[in-house]
């Protein structure tokens, strides 16, 4: 049988520190994985290799990289030889942030900045970085970029969270043709509310943050689903993981209906809040 690309993996995952790319870190260790734990939390780095170590499975490096410089991806890269001495065999751009609540003309140009710092260009410095180690790694090998069903659903007062998220969607999509029949699978994560702290470690007005609160006590799937779900697929070799129904709901309607889509986007921005002030700062690994 085949070799699976996440059974003994030699993976890097960015956002190791929490949430989804916690899970992903600690079911690939399950699965034998050695597992470098990427995350600008040096604190929240080694709570998740501790966590994987006391496992008992597999093998953890936790190592300090802000994904918004190109600098301390090279550093990843660099780090990532010596720890496998062998190439990556599956990189999971996860490091991710949450901004919403405010309506374009009011985001400001800083906080649009420092959103595509993290949640595109993160996934463009992981992919331009490591796909080349991923063709060399002499197995199946996989590439993730976890995006969000915000790619396809532009719902108001998120813009630059949709933009990013549109961006991961579109690098996915593009590296998934320049690499087919090759040895590289690339999936890319498309769900909608995960049980993570993306909504109180984001940039989210008090308003918008209680909505998406409500709605990962309700319909949000918790991490360790999400990951399971993700590594099976990318292990089948397939490119979109859209998890819950809603999220799926969504990408057929604006596929298949894109005017009555449109109608619901105009009533849903009527409703949605979208002035309150910002919150905290982010901590990257949401």
């Amino acid at each position: 049988m085949p070799t699976k690309i996440s059974h003994n993996s030699r993976a890097v995952v960015t956002g190791a520190g929490s949430g989804i790319g916690r899970a992903f870190a600690i079911e690939l260790a399950r699965r034998g994985g050695q597992v470098i734990c990427a995350d600008i939390n040096r604190e929240r780095a080694q709570e998740t290799a501790d966590r994987i170590r006391a496992g008992g499975k597999g093998s953890a490096f936790p190592v300090v990289v802000d994904v918004s410089r190109t600098s301390d991806l090279q550093r990843l890269a660099d780090y990532a030889k010596e720890v496998f001495t062998e190439p990556v065999s599956l990189m999971i751009n996860n490091a991710g942030v949450g901004i919403g609540g405010k309506p374009v003309g009011q985001i400001g140009v800083d906080d649009w900045q420092w959103a595509l710092g993290i949640n595109l260009w993160g996934m463009v410095h992981g992919s331009e970085l490591f796909l080349p180690e991923l063709q060399k790694a002499g197995r199946p090998a996989g590439l993730i970029n976890v995006a969000s069903a915000a790619a396809f659903s532009a719902a108001p007062g998120m813009a630059a969270y949709n933009v990013g998220k549109a961006g991961v969607l579109a690098l996915s999509e593009t590296v998934a043709a320049e690499v087919r029949g090759t040895p590289v699978k690339v999936t890319v994560l498309c769900p909608t509310f995960v049980k993570t702290n993306v909504g109180t470690d984001g940039r989210i007005t008090d308003e918008a943050g209680k909505i998406v609160d409500v709605a990962m006590k309700w319909i949000g799937y918790s991490p360790e689903r999400v990951a399971r779900m993700t590594l099976d697929a990318n292990d089948k070799g397939r490119l979109y993981v859209v998890p819950q129904v809603d999220a799926k709901a969504i990408w057929a309607l604006k596929r298949h209906f894109p005017r009555s889509y449109g109608a619901g986007a105009g009533i849903l921005n009527r409703i949605v809040p979208q002035h309150d002030p910002i919150g905290s700062t982010a901590k990257v690994g949401a």
